[in-house]
């Protein structure tokens, strides 16, 4: 009966932890006369296979560092054992991982390959489960060159020989069911790389959690078990068109809006109940957090990405996470959050050369690499890699519920040359630089959101002049459904950091957002990347004395919120910090002690609630009927006014503002209809911090500025005007308005 025996070459292999195929040794396995039970377990002096209804059979000990094996006679069903190992006084029992067959099927295989397993979540990473009717957890990973693959962890010492795993040699994924292992257990992959090197021990790629930096080890957890209360909130949004709803968002840094008095941060659950209260008060829309996914570097802000599947530990577990955004949209909030497939960083635990050679990342560094920001670039054309990141933006927008992705570096994607030297590229073969690969997945996600995930929308961050970015990606544009509007913030932040008598010269920088403002679906960004790095705060850069600079802001403030697009204003901006933002500590928030701080906050609670409740204000910002110049070429007095409209005949709201610090007494402004205009808003109110001079409108039917009526108005200085007739209009839809 030596024939049952394994080769003495084989145990060899399996010790130095390089046999081709450890399930094919290891585990139960018919032979002639019964079954052989072959089991390694390090440590273990003595092993015995227990079976029910029958006396415990010792297993020969192989080899001293614990291979154990032993012959069965007769026909024993494979699970119908457990292994109990010895050392000493110790005694030790579990079940046999080798024993259990495979978790994956044909199907995963070929739609992996295929890259269109939306739900690759649902079936790679780490999941408790029950299977066979064991508790465990079955782990799964990709890496199709990999000689070995093993899950490592707190479970097994991190021993690399104890759990290699199963591969499925038509999709190169390796899997594996460990039970006993259960929520919480700390685990990486031990990846025996294409050269036979072994590569550094891996996070996994699917990991739903991951250890607290500097620690990098991915967590055992669930993510779809959270006990969700917004069904209603989702069905609504389900139908909602966001580019007529009002949007006014407030960009969080989710590390340093608020901190602990000893610096340290808050929950998820800490955050929630201090975030959503103070933007809904403020009347934001929407929260749009930085970066939440797991990254090593407090500096990145979140945008060097380690574990895009896994909310960063710094602010406790998935479910506190889940919580927030189940209590956001209670409070009738949307959650956007910012999401980078642009790059990843390279650092050892990553995705960086995988399974030891480039396999996320595009295998031609001139493709593969971006030196200027010492990251790897996806492999958009690789199918399985494409695959996992559009599975990624399902994962967050269904599985967390988030409403809507800003995708982070869309230019860096769609441009082969973007931030790289002449001799640093390679081009296309007719000599272009567009990043084709790039180009369909965007669409490629884009097209699945919209299916998948109706009601949930995309922003790029997009700053070339990229045409159709939010076209549909059927009509040849990527799909986005917004797009930042990076020229209208350089060309406003420029025009109001110059000295008012010198505006005069630069007027063309606030009007000619307009030529373009309905090319695109437009986002108005005043984001955290124009408050650091020594740009200073938005307060910090107008000119003047501590009055301008609060009245210059607060008219700033107006004229964008009364402009066409979407609205949005990084955390700290809505009181007017003199100090730039910091990752390292909270926002400066006794500032609002001082009350020009405090009417600052006011008026962007005023312009939220105006933008929320005037249809006007929001619901053509995406279309060129919602807008109307009355005057744009007064660069004399730096002097703006137009009309915006709801499309549908509502009462328009009149915007005036003026960009100087000289009152302009008797100053005429046409209108569309004669009678009384009240005045909606004005920023040089006492309450915000100005000087409180009352302002009465009364229009006559005195054509003016192409308008059939006009009022005279005493313009405050560095002050902005909200105007809405008294008497609502009657009029078929459209721009024309009569009392």
């Amino acid at each position: 009966m030596t024939g049952w025996r394994a080769a003495a070459t084989e145990i060899a292999e399996l010790l130095a932890a390089r046999h081709p195929d450890p399930f094919a040794l290891l585990g139960p396995h018919a032979v002639p006369g019964g079954m052989v039970v072959r089991a390694f377990v390090p440590g273990a002096e003595t092993l015995e296979a227990l079976f029910v209804g029958a006396s415990p059979m010792a297993l020969e000990r192989r080899d001293p560092d614990g291979f154990f094996e032993g012959l069965v006679a007769g026909a024993i069903p494979p699970l119908a054992y457990r292994l109990r190992a010895a050392r000493g006084d110790d005694r030790w029992e579990f079940l046999d991982p080798f024993a259990f067959g495979p978790t994956l099927g044909p199907l995963d295989d070929h739609l992996l390959v295929e890259g269109t397993h939306a739900r690759l979540f649902d079936r790679l990473g780490a999941h408790p489960c029950t299977h066979v009717g064991a508790a465990g957890v079955r782990f799964a990973v990709w890496a199709p060159e990999a000689r070995r693959a093993s899950v490592v962890g707190d479970f097994n010492a991190w021993d690399g020989r104890r759990h290699p795993m199963r591969k499925r040699v038509d999709s190169g994924l390796w899997e594996i069911f460990l039970p006993g292992v259960a929520e919480g257990a700390r685990y990486k992959y031990e990846i025996l790389g294409r050269d036979g090197e072994l590569c550094p021990l891996k996070a996994d790629p699917f990991g739903f959690a991951a250890e607290l930096r500097p620690a990098s080890a991915s967590v055992v957890a669930r993510t779809d078990h959270f006990a969700w209360t917004d069904s209603a909130w989702m069905a609504q949004r389900a139908t909602r068109d966001a580019t007529r709803a009002p949007m006014a968002i407030y960009e969080v840094h989710a590390g340093s809006w608020r901190r602990h008095p000893d610096g340290r941060y808050y929950t998820w659950d800490e955050l929630a109940d201090a975030l959503i209260p103070y933007v809904a008060d403020l009347g934001f829309t929407h929260v749009e957090f930085m970066p939440v996914s797991e990254h090593p570097l407090d500096a990145s802000w979140g945008y060097q990405p380690l574990g895009l599947y896994a909310v960063t530990a710094r602010h406790g577990p998935p479910e506190g996470f889940a919580r927030l955004i189940d209590r956001a949209h209670a409070a009738g909030i949307g959650v956007i959050l910012d999401w980078v497939p642009a790059h990843f960083p390279v650092d050892a635990q990553g995705l960086a050369r995988f399974d030891g050679g480039p396999l996320y990342e595009h295998p031609d560094p001139r493709r593969g690499f971006l030196p200027g920001w010492g990251t790897a670039v996806f492999d958009f054309g690789r199918k399985e890699v494409a695959a996992f990141l559009a599975a990624n933006a399902l994962f967050w927008l269904g599985r967390y519920h988030a409403d809507g992705l800003r995708v982070d570096a869309v230019s860096s994607m769609l441009y082969l040359d973007y931030d790289r030297p002449a001799d640093g590229w390679a081009p296309n073969e007719d000599g272009s630089n567009v990043n084709r690969d790039a180009v369909a997945f965007l669409q490629h996600v884009n097209t699945l959101i919209a299916q998948q995930v109706p009601g949930a929308f995309t922003a790029a961050e997009e700053a070339s002049a990229w045409a159709g970015v939010t076209a549909a990606a059927e009509d040849g544009g990527l799909g986005f459904r917004f797009k930042w509007n990076m020229g209208w913030m350089n060309d406003t932040l420029r025009y109001v950091a110059k000295e008012p008598v010198h505006r005069r010269w630069h007027h063309r920088l606030v009007t000619f957002g307009l030529m373009y403002a309905w090319n695109e679906a437009f986002i108005l960004p005043l984001s955290h990347d124009e408050v650091v790095h020594g740009k200073g705060t938005l307060l910090g850069r107008l000119p003047g004395d501590e009055w301008q600079r609060f009245a210059g802001l607060r008219c700033y403030y107006a004229f964008m919120w009364g402009h066409p697009g979407k609205k949005l204003l990084f955390m700290g901006q809505e009181f007017g910090p003199w100090r730039e933002w910091s990752e390292t500590r909270e926002c400066d928030w006794w500032l609002l002690q001082h009350a020009p701080h405090r009417g600052l906050q006011d008026l962007v609670r005023a312009l939220n609630r105006l933008h929320r409740d005037h249809p006007a204000l929001h619901a053509r910002d995406c279309e060129p009927e919602g807008f109307q110049w009355i005057e744009a070429d007064d660069a004399a007095h730096s002097v703006f006014s137009w009309l915006r409209f709801d499309g549908e005949g509502g009462s328009p709201v009149a915007v005036i503002c003026n960009f100087t610090p000289v009152p302009r007494p008797g100053y005429r402004v046409g209108l569309p209809a004669a009678g009384a205009w009240r005045v909606l808003l004005n920023t040089d109110e006492a309450r915000f911090g100005g000087s409180g001079q009352p302002v009465v409108v009364e229009a006559t039917a005195i054509p003016w500025q192409g308008q059939p009526a006009s009022a005279v108005v005493d313009l405050p200085p560095l002050a902005a005007l909200y105007l809405e007739p008294v008497v609502a209009p009657v009029a078929d839809k459209g721009m024309d308005m009569v009392t």
